[in-house]
């Protein structure tokens, strides 16, 4: 072999490590901005401008028609973690059934403003009563996940003609999480979130929810979180999750909850023990923390007209991960007087 071969070959060989290690380099993640542009939602979204605590703000919002309208409007409220658009399987089940769906992302969360200032159950509720009027929807039924459960007990007792059904699926709230957990400093809960990788919150995800899910179908509430640590703004969004996480704690609503006089349903993942905060808790109170579906049977007991639904099995995704039982008890109850 003549010299100039060995030295080809022997180049050729000195750059396999490097391109080895490079393909095992995981793929940068294209940013989103954090009004999760570049994020698809599965209808188009629109902008309605408001004011809150005087700023502008902007509440981006899908509204679905149905093909053939039943004349009723039911109103989706998000989790704290997801964006609306997790909510895609049951706007086309709410749809077929005849109902216009209205899927807001509230100010501070997925495609609207990410605001300055502090997050308030109150003023997320006067925002999606502001968007109602908006669309000319006097009365409408609600139909909530999670954080949105909160907002949805907020939004039924403070406007009670306006909400004619309320179902709180596998509702965060059912308990005062100021009974088990300290104050937590806003810049601390800053520092633990900003310093989570994809990975550690995918394991928080299937731990903190017992996620019946396959992992395909978790990555894009990954990339919803972790693409917008590209963008320029993201000290802004972060801002804004960590009001989130302070709003939860300071504003209970469980106190209110026996007090509503609406038609309520509670779904339930039998297997959903999410508890905010449960990690900062003492460790002897901690495994008192989200007994949820316990709770909800029991706040259901002291309503005029609630009743709970517990379905095996399943995690905090219950209208993910048990679609046909899910959507059976939902049409069911929306469609009772």
């Amino acid at each position: 072999m003549c010299v100039g071969t060995v030295a080809a070959a022997l180049a050729v060989i000195a750059l396999l490590p490097a391109a080895s290690a490079e393909a095992e380099r995981p793929a940068a993640r294209e940013p989103y901005g954090i009004a999760l542009e570049g994020f698809a939602y599965p209808y188009p979204v629109h902008l309605l401008p408001l004011v809150n605590d005087g700023e502008q703000v902007r509440m981006a919002y899908m509204d679905v028609a149905p093909a053939q309208p039943n004349g009723r409007s039911v109103v989706l409220l998000h989790g704290r973690n997801f964006p609306s658009s997790y909510w895609a399987p049951v706007i086309k089940t709410l749809g077929d059934a005849g109902y216009r769906v209205i899927v807001p992302d509230q100010i501070g969360f997925g495609k609207s403003s990410k605001p300055q200032g502090d997050l308030h159950f109150d003023t997320l509720a006067r925002n999606t009563m502001a968007l109602l009027d908006h669309l000319g929807i006097a009365k409408a039924d609600i139909v909530a996940h999670s954080l949105g459960g909160m907002l949805g007990v907020r939004i039924a007792r403070a406007y009670p003609d306006r909400i004619a059904h309320l179902v709180l699926t596998a509702p965060i709230g059912l308990e005062d999480y100021r009974l088990y957990v300290p104050p937590t400093a806003a810049e601390k809960i800053l520092e633990n979130e900003d310093k989570l990788t994809a990975e550690g919150y995918r394991k928080q995800l299937e731990t903190n929810y017992a996620l019946k899910l396959p992992p395909e179908q978790v990555t894009p509430f990954i990339d919803a979180r972790f693409n917008i640590k590209g963008s320029a703004e993201y000290q802004r969004w972060l801002r804004a999750f960590v009001s989130s996480a302070q709003m939860i704690y300071r504003e209970p609503v469980v106190h209110e909850i026996p007090l509503i006089t609406q038609p309520t349903l509670f779904v339930m993942g039998a297997d959903d023990h999410n508890a905010p905060g449960r990690a900062n808790a003492p460790e002897a109170l901690r495994a008192k923390m989200g007994q949820n579906a316990e709770l909800a049977k029991a706040l259901a007991a002291r309503m005029g007209r609630g009743r709970t639904e517990v379905i095996p099995n399943t995690g905090h995704l219950v209208f993910l991960e048990a679609p046909g039982k899910y959507n059976e008890l939902v049409l069911g109850f929306l469609a009772a007087p």
